[in-house]
């Protein structure tokens, strides 16, 4: 509590301050490899005014976007010429506005659910759950967010917006998140291990927050938004996400079925382990309930030799609510963790190649100027396999020969 405090008084603070200038570089993309952290760096550049989070030593790098609203869009743990982490869609820029949503890409980026049922805040009241009808609301798709506080390690943004949900309900919002790139010691503190000398790391910190700015409180019969961080990684035939859960908690072990059921040679799921195939070449979406997940997914690309860990904020006894397009299904029973993995539509076409691991808050049933608060945190680790894996059963679990 006394955190979310002082993130609103912080946000209030800076409310009047205007964006700062952000760092600048004469390179272009061409002067680092596709696939770089430089590469990107020039890329978006071009066409937005970033904010660099830089480490001391420059090592650990991550791009913010005010402009593209809010995004983590990729960072890297090994300088301008090391892996570039997150996945941008360099075909999204400079086109035209999508109607229903415009995926430049992100390693995090913030939206807001839910996406379905009747208080859905993606679909028009009365029209029906289709993709036709399906768009993604301007403020977290594509305007752009103000900066009130930056400085080397951290920047704070926030937007207005004001939103109407499936059941009708208008609602006024403000969400803020701030960002900090972390230190390796921040990194090794809140994952509780230590990070051998010769692995690189970089660390990535969200605190996301939402205010009921209107005049009527958020309840079970107006429907609530929620928070929803979503990560955007490149994928390769030798990713898989490892989600653990709970053996003993009662219910669903996961919903395997958001987009159709996911193959069973691409989900398992026992011994509290779920593991999913997400090499980018078949549509897929699961799921995980409050009540199971562990507040914290991970994934392992056996090809490139990278580890990625995302915590994330829990409440088993707090309400989450369902995303499906669906309004006949409970709209107060959804899930907390999500993993999805691209493919081609009937047609041919695909967004990515890409694979996320998703986390969401619970419902914000806030009365007006109560604050909702959700904690979202990446971190990317390479270096000698045997020392990944040791990450890897520290966090997750299990090991990455699995």
């Amino acid at each position: 509590m006394a955190k979310q405090i002082k993130y609103v008084l912080l946000l209030l603070a800076f409310s009047g301050l205007a964006a700062c200038t952000s760092h600048q570089n004469n390179a272009t993309g061409t002067d680092f490899k596709k696939g770089s952290f430089g590469y990107d760096l020039a890329f978006l550049r071009q066409n937005d005014s970033v904010v660099v989070l830089k480490s001391a030593d420059g090592a650990q790098s991550a791009i913010v976007s005010p402009r593209y609203q809010g995004k983590v869009f990729t960072s890297t743990a090994s300088g301008d010429t090391g892996r570039s982490f997150g996945w941008i869609n360099y075909k999204a820029f400079g086109a035209n506005i999508d109607p229903h949503m415009n995926a430049y890409g992100g390693e995090d980026r913030l939206w807001l659910g839910p996406e379905g049922s009747k208080f859905a805040l993606f679909f028009k009241p009365g029209t029906a759950m289709e993709f036709s009808q399906w768009h993604t609301p301007a403020a977290f798709d594509h305007e752009s967010w103000d900066v009130l506080f930056q400085d080397e390690q951290h920047v704070l943004l926030s937007k207005n917006m004001a939103l109407q949900n499936y059941a009708g309900t208008e609602l006024k919002i403000t969400v803020g998140r701030s960002i900090s790139l972390l230190t390796r010691s921040e990194t090794e503190k809140i994952l509780n291990l230590q990070v051998a000398t010769g692995v690189n790391v970089v660390g990535i910190k969200t605190n996301n927050n939402l205010i009921n700015r209107g005049k009527i409180a958020w309840t079970t019969s107006t429907g609530a938004p929620c928070l929803w961080n979503l990560d955007m990684f490149t994928p390769s035939p030798g990713v898989r996400v490892i989600i653990p859960y709970d053996e003993k908690a009662a219910g669903k072990v996961a919903t395997t079925d958001y987009f159709g059921q996911i193959p069973p040679d691409r989900v398992s799921y026992e011994h509290g382990e779920l593991f999913f195939k997400a090499d980018g070449k078949s549509r897929g979406k699961l799921g995980m309930p409050a009540s199971r997940t562990k507040g914290v997914a991970g994934s392992y690309d056996g090809i490139n030799n990278v580890l990625t860990i995302v915590t994330f904020d829990v409440d088993p006894r707090a309400v989450y609510l369902n995303q499906e397009w669906n309004t006949t299904k409970d709209p107060l029973v959804g899930d907390a963790v999500n993993a999805y993995n691209d493919g081609p539509l009937a047609d041919g076409t695909q967004m990515g190649p890409f694979y996320e691991l998703e986390s969401v808050s619970p419902g914000a049933f806030l009365k007006p100027g109560e604050t909702l608060s959700h904690q979202h945190c990446i971190f990317h680790f390479s270096g000698q396999r045997d020392e990944l894996n040791k990450i890897a059963l520290k966090t997750l679990g299990v090991s990455i020969n699995k």
